[in-house]
């Protein structure tokens, strides 16, 4: 069992911020400028190389480092009797200076989230090194008293906006020293650069001894390695160099290691045609079998954004600057893929209605010989006059319609999507307001697979059933990743909505893993009480509206450099 601590040195839990107007009250413009503003928190506000163009390769990054905060781990035998998730805490919330210059009192589910998120951290030989998944005693622990590296991202977002980035660094370093481990399944071995799903401190009272546990995927449910934790870990790492200043830990020699083995799965040459990452299901944050096999997009949303932060934490030496040569390539490849075969809006979705089967040669506009047939019914009315979003899974006649919210978040943060792609997400956000976000944000994914379709997908897996867990159920975690693309596309009042919704029933449903419901209105069937992840991201929402220099740290603007989207019935060439 994890070794639950608490935190007790007396932080301000909410930064102030100067601006003159609230942040629902900006436009895109006032934005940007707030996020160059100078701040306490020692972003590096020279221009970054992941801002310059591709081909304007850095010589050297330099160090800007920060004082580590006092920041203590202690233990206690039953940290449940200091805490109890209906309390404030003993630390002191400072009122924030928000609008015109007023001081208000801040909603009191920050101070309970705070509570929940000190109490779920897991310390190793007197460190803190991350969150557990959640607090919930009254269900079967399974794996969720276990540290997982998708999950403890938005904790680690929480904590260095917060100016405590000592948990977020133990993280790294252990989770780094997890990879050089021997990964087996069954008589297989897996790749040298694939990161742990998730990893527990066994604590042995007799021996007084401490012991990491790493699952790679050998003990989850369906045996499936998780893709994405690499990809997390590369852009966490970025996150908190950005946020401290502090080169000093990416470009230790492990850490290069660690981020060359991780792109060295990704890069390599083989038989696929396709600049995209064939992956099985159940390899991302929708770890069941939910018909993601393929080119998810999640998955590539992810990749992309790895291979950007790459970019930016990479040094320039022999393997270094090799492996930045072949980034480079990819990035041109993918951008040009993404942007142009899983962008979905009116006028593509009536292309693809009169598609023409059985092309062949370059010139084919059908590329992937996709059949209108396949189109589902619901894509037409769902599919607003102005909007769109990159669709679930493109592959050989293979087009999953599916609106899937982490992957576009995601293309907004890492620009993927173009600005104008990026708009035109929002817009459908707002225009399908009651589909996606309904009375409790955010859906995972949209619409639900149900019936017989139901069955052959999921192989009637009894937990993903319609508009429950990861087949259209609702997911709190999913705000932060919301409101980041909300302040990045200069539209912060779509996620002041949606936290102002959440604020109604997290805290009186003892902060659930996911809601069920067509409209998320009743707390998931199988979902665990006081979900950290779900505690983390409203906290991250939370606080990037309230200073959106924030946005620095998990935000990469676009580059010029790359490609623009090209007309479809371009050849197949990069």
């Amino acid at each position: 069992m994890s070794t639950l601590t608490v935190d007790t040195v007396q932080n301000g839990l909410i930064r102030k911020v100067d601006s003159s107007a609230s942040v629902h009250e900006l436009g895109e413009y006032e934005i940007s400028r707030l996020l160059d503003r100078p701040k306490n928190l020692n972003l590096d506000r020279q221009r970054s190389f992941d801002e310059r163009s591709l081909t304007d390769l850095p010589s050297a990054l330099s160090p800007h480092p920060l004082p580590r905060p006092d920041v203590f781990c202690r233990a206690f035998d039953n940290a449940d009797s200091l805490y109890s998730p209906g309390k404030r805490s003993g630390y002191n919330t400072p009122t924030s200076q928000f609008g015109h210059g007023m001081a208000f009192e801040p909603h009191p589910m920050i101070g309970e989230a705070w509570d929940n998120l000190r109490r779920s951290m897991v310390c190793f030989r007197g460190q803190p090194v991350g969150t557990i998944a959640a607090l919930d005693n009254s269900e079967e622990k399974l794996n969720y008293d276990q540290v997982f590296v998708r999950d403890f991202v938005p904790s680690a977002l929480a904590f260095l906006m917060n100016g405590e980035p000592d948990i977020v660094k133990n993280f790294i370093l252990k989770t780094l020293r997890l990879q050089s481990w021997e990964k087996k399944v069954d008589r297989f071995h897996l790749g040298a650069g694939v990161m742990p799903a998730s990893f527990k401190v066994l604590h042995d009272p007799i021996r007084n001894t401490e012991t990491l546990i790493a699952d790679f995927g050998e003990s989850a449910i369906g045996r499936v390695a998780p893709v994405d934790s690499g990809f997390w870990w590369i852009i966490l790492l970025r996150a908190y160099t950005k946020s401290t200043g502090d080169t000093s830990l990416a470009e230790m020699p492990e850490c290069q290691k660690g981020i060359r083995l991780i792109l060295s799965l990704c890069l390599s040459e083989g038989f696929d045609t396709f600049p995209t990452l064939l992956c099985a299901d159940g390899c991302c944050m929708i770890d069941r079998r939910m018909g993601v096999y393929g080119y998810p997009i999640e998955i590539q949303a992810l990749f992309f954004m790895a291979l950007r932060s790459a970019m930016f934490l990479l040094k320039q030496d022999g393997p270094g600057k090799e492996l930045i040569e072949q980034i480079v390539k990819r990035l041109h490849a993918l951008s040009y893929h993404m942007r142009s075969y899983f962008w979905l809006d009116l006028k593509q979705l009536n292309d693809i209605y009169r598609y023409k089967t059985e092309e062949y040669s370059h010139t084919a506009v059908n590329k992937f010989n996709i059949m209108p047939d396949s189109l589902p019914e619901w894509v037409f009315d769902f599919m607003p006059l102005s909007g769109g979003y990159f669709v679930g899974n493109v592959g050989p006649s293979n087009m999953d319609f599916r609106w899937f919210c982490l992957g576009n978040c995601v293309a907004i943060l890492s620009s993927l999507a173009t600005h104008e792609q990026s708009t035109a997400i929002m817009d459908l956000i707002e225009s399908r307001w009651a589909e996606l976000v309904g009375e409790m944000p955010l859906k995972v994914c949209y619409p639900a697979i149900e019936n017989h379709e139901w069955r052959i997908v999921t192989g009637c897996d009894p937990k993903n059933t319609r508009w429950s867990y990861h087949n259209a159920g609702s997911w709190p975690v999913l705000l932060w990743l919301l409101t980041a693309a909300c302040i990045k596309t200069g539209r912060p009042q779509i996620a002041r909505r949606a936290i102002e919704l959440a604020e109604t029933r997290l805290s009186r449903d003892s902060w659930p893993e996911y809601y069920d419901g067509k409209v998320g209105r009743f707390v998931g069937k199988q979902a665990r009480k006081n979900q950290t992840w779900s505690v983390a991201g409203y906290l991250v929402a939370k606080m990037l509206l309230e200073d959106p220099s924030h946005l620095g740290m998990i935000s990469i603007e676009e580059d010029k450099q790359l490609k623009p989207v090209l007309k479809r019935s371009a050849s197949w060439t990069f």
